[in-house]
């Protein structure tokens, strides 16, 4: 089909552990040569074998049979937990590794952003780097200065585009080399986790960029792990797990069903099971709950979260202060804290149930963390310090999510906690 620009067929990539090639250049030219012949590798020890489909000893398959294709201007998200793959995956696409077995065609001209820095000189200047990246695309020097102030005002960095970018910090870096390879207009441009190093109003600025490039006719492949700016940027998505592709086809069912299998309690009741420094006091379990007061921790976008929290307490403990915080895979985004808002149970003795319930999450589609703790009534002594006391999974579909439509990444997530109402209760 003359509109796939990117087709990936039965790719295959091994890698020995610990070692690189047989340890001296006279052994992997006696493998090379031998591999030549058709012959066995001479270096084996008695009873190895090298037989690839083995997945054992002293080697790893990184990737395992991976199979798709990309056709000209769809942006196609890849996902999966650290470890999966997704790295090797955008590095065998860029030729900047080889695969072990299997086949790549693509069309046109690939830029690609994989790590902080990757190529970049460190010693030549931000300049000389731009016109050393269009070089390596195969752009002549006039097609590159016809974009030169266009890649610099976008960078923000035109106050030092003469300084060595070995003196550059990881944000300028991101910044110039987003700018680069998005500008010098590659046929395919291939973006991995390095966006998470930009701020938020960089990474709204690039994936608007995505959007714009893939409107032109260009093709893009995004990893990431905010769902968010996946579902907000991608047509179709993969899903990755051990070096194989779990689910692949449209995003927001891709999204959804790694999201799932990431969060392994859905039940939403979590035994907890932890005792105060002095043991006084014991944090028994937590129960979440919905809008609806269904037992749950698989939520939607703008949904109630209710955390009921059971304890039982040895001797009547006065005024205690307790807080919850939600955080994210990028730190704190919300907290309740019964001290600063004027609410104190009067005291708590034997069985007791706390409720704090956080209202209309307009968080991004992700997996949260809850944490707990509780001080005495001064809220000056800590009674139990920063406790996990549970999980929590935020789906939502393209139209639950208006309310960021224009809004891209990480951004709502920084604003969602200022938008966000809580209220306590004690139960009993």
């Amino acid at each position: 089909m003359s509109n796939i620009v990117l087709r990936v067929e039965n790719l295959w990539k091994q890698y020995r552990l610990g070692l690189i090639g047989s340890g001296t250049i006279r052994d992997d030219l006696a493998r090379f040569w031998a591999k030549l012949q058709g012959k066995e590798d001479p270096t084996l020890k008695i009873g190895e074998t090298n037989d690839r489909n083995i997945i054992e000893g002293e080697y790893v398959w990184a990737l395992q049979d991976i199979n798709f294709e990309v056709k000209q201007g769809e942006v196609l998200g890849i996902i999966g937990k650290n470890g999966a793959g997704k790295s090797t995956l955008l590095k065998i696409l860029s030729k900047v590794t080889s695969p072990t077995k299997g086949k790549i065609y693509t069309k046109g001209r690939v830029a690609s952003l994989l790590e902080v820095g990757t190529g970049f000189h460190p010693e030549l200047t931000g300049r000389e780097n731009i016109f050393l990246n269009g070089a390596i695309l195969g752009m002549t020097k006039n097609d590159i200065r016809k974009k030169f102030d266009e890649i610099v005002e976008f960078s923000g960095i035109g106050k030092y585009i003469d300084t060595p970018v070995k003196r550059y910090s990881s944000g300028m870096y991101v910044r110039l080399a987003f700018a680069v390879a998005a500008h010098l207009e590659p046929e395919i441009l291939i973006i991995d986790e390095v966006l998470a190093v930009g701020d938020a109003e960089f990474q709204k600025k690039c994936l608007g960029k995505m959007k714009e490039v893939s409107g032109e006719g260009r093709t893009v492949l995004f990893v990431s792990h905010n769902m968010g700016a996946v579902r907000n940027l991608c047509s179709k998505a993969i899903f990755m797990e051990k070096g194989k592709i779990a689910f692949q086809g449209e995003t927001n069912k891709v999204v959804g069903r790694y999201l799932q299998n990431t969060n392994e309690n859905l039940s939403g009741i979590f035994e907890i099971g932890k005792k105060t420094a002095d043991g006084t006091v014991i944090i028994q379990k937590t129960i979440f709950k919905n809008k609806e007061g269904k037992i749950t921790n698989n939520l939607n976008f703008g949904d109630d979260l209710s955390i009921e929290l059971y304890g039982y307490a040895k001797e009547r403990l006065e005024k205690p202060y307790f807080y919850f915080d939600i955080e994210s895979q990028h730190g704190f985004l919300a907290g309740a804290y019964s001290l600063l808002d004027g609410w104190r149970p009067e005291y708590i003795e034997g069985d007791f149930v706390i409720k704090c319930t956080f209202k209309n999450l307009r968080l991004l589609p992700q997996i949260f963390t809850v944490w707990f703790g509780m001080r005495d009534k001064s809220g000056g002594h800590t009674l139990l310090g920063y406790t996990e006391v549970g999980n929590f999974l935020l789906t939502s579909t393209p139209e639950e999510m208006s309310l960021k439509s224009e809004i891209a990444g990480s951004f709502v997530e920084i604003l969602s906690p200022y938008l966000m109402e809580y209220q306590w209760e004690k139960v009993k």
